[in-house]
C-alpha cells in the first residue's frame, strides 16, 4: 500500500521566500526547490503564486498537498495549515542535510541561532545574538551593496583578502562608519569583506562557545551559502582550538523550508493516526 504523502515547506525571511515541496514515506524525497527574493513585494501574493507555479509545473492540485507548513515570518500565512518555530525547522532540516551533526547554526538576515541538537534533530539548547544588526546577514548585505558587490560575489572576494581589516564590532552604525573610512584610507574591498566576515565570525564562534557547541557544528541559511563567511568561522575555530568541524550544504539556504515540510509530514500522520483512531472508538 503506498503510504507517500506530499507536503510544502514554506520559509518567510525578511528579504525572500524559500519552498519546498516533499514527497515522503519510509524516505524522503525532495521533489522542488524554489528561492525566491521579496523585492518589497507582499510575501502572501508571492508565496500564492509560488504554490501555483509548483502545482502546475508537476501536474498537481492544491488538494493533493496534504500539509503546507510556514516557518520563518510566515505565521500569518493564510493557505498553512501549521506553523513551526524556525529554530526546530532549522533544526530538523539541518540535521537532514548534514547528518551526524551535533550543533546547526542558523545564520539568517536578522539574527545568528546556534542550536544543540540530538540525533533526530530535536533542540537541546541553544543561544542567539541580540538585536544589533551587525552580526546579521542584512549587515553583510547592506556593506556589500556600498562596496558595489552583488550578494553572489562576497564569497569569493572575501577569500582573495591577504590582510584582513576588521571594523568596530559595537553596533551597525558605528561598524558602517568604520568601513567608509576604510574605504578612504584605501583598504582593499577583499581586505574588507573577509573583516566583515570575520565580525560576524566572532560572534558565532562567542556563541558555540557559550552552548558548549558538539563537532561537527552544521552551518544552515543564507550566510551559509557565503564562502567567505564559512571560511571566517573555520578560521576562527581553529584559530581557538574549539575541536569543532565546520560543515555546510550547497543548499544550506533552504533548510528551514526542509524542516517545515518535513515536521508537516509528521503532523499530517499525526493527525490522521488521531482521526482513525477516533472512528474506530465510535
Amino acid at each position: 500500500m503506498d503510504n507517500s504523502i506530499l507536503t510544502v515547506g514554506v520559509d518567510i525571511g525578511s528579504s525572500s521566500i524559500k519552498m519546498i515541496l516533499m514527497e515522503s514515506d519510509s524516505g524522503i524525497v525532495i521533489v522542488d526547490k524554489i528561492h525566491e527574493k521579496l523585492r518589497k513585494r507582499n510575501p502572501e501574493l508571492v508565496v500564492n503564486q509560488l504554490i501555483e507555479y509548483v502545482l502546475d509545473k508537476h501536474g498537481l492540485k492544491y488538494e493533493d498537498i496534504a500539509y503546507l507548513a510556514s516557518t520563518g515570518e510566515g505565521e500569518s500565512l493564510k493557505r498553512k495549515r501549521g506553523h513551526f518555530y524556525s529554530m526546530t525547522t532549522h533544526a530538523k532540516g539541518g540535521i537532514f542535510q548534514n547528518p551526524g551533526a551535533k550543533t546547526v547554526v542558523d545564520m539568517g538576515a536578522l539574527f545568528v541561532r546556534a542550536i544543540k541538537v540530538n540525533e533526530q534533530g530535536k533542540v537541546m539548547d541553544y543561544k542567539m545574538t541580540g538585536q544589533c544588526a551587525s552580526g546579521s546577514g542584512q549587515f553583510v548585505e547592506n556593506i556589500s551593496r556600498y562596496l558595489g558587490l552583488a550578494v553572489e560575489e562576497v564569497g569569493e572576494t572575501s577569500l582573495r583578502s591577504t590582510k584582513p581589516e576588521m571594523p568596530s564590532g559595537i553596533c551597525a552604525v558605528l561598524a558602517e562608519t568604520d568601513v567608509i573610512n576604510m574605504v578612504s584610507r584605501g583598504i582593499s574591498t577583499p581586505d574588507i569583506i573577509k573583516g566583515i566576515h570575520l565580525s560576524v565570525a566572532q560572534k558565532v564562534i562567542k556563541l558555540l562557545t557559550s552552548l558548549k557547541a558538539e563537532s561537527p557544528v552544521a552551518l544552515t541559511g543564507g550566510m551559509a551559502m557565503n564562502k567567505g563567511m564559512v571560511q571566517a568561522v573555520t578560521e576562527l575555530a581553529d584559530k581557538g582550538n574549539l575541536g569543532l568541524e565546520i560543515i555546510t550544504h550547497p543548499d544550506a539556504i533552504y533548510a528551514g523550508a526542509l524542516g517545515a515540510a518535513i515536521w508537516a509530514g509528521f503532523r499530517h500522520r499525526k493527525l490522521e493516526a488521531a482521526m482513525e483512531k477516533q472512528l474506530k472508538s465510535t
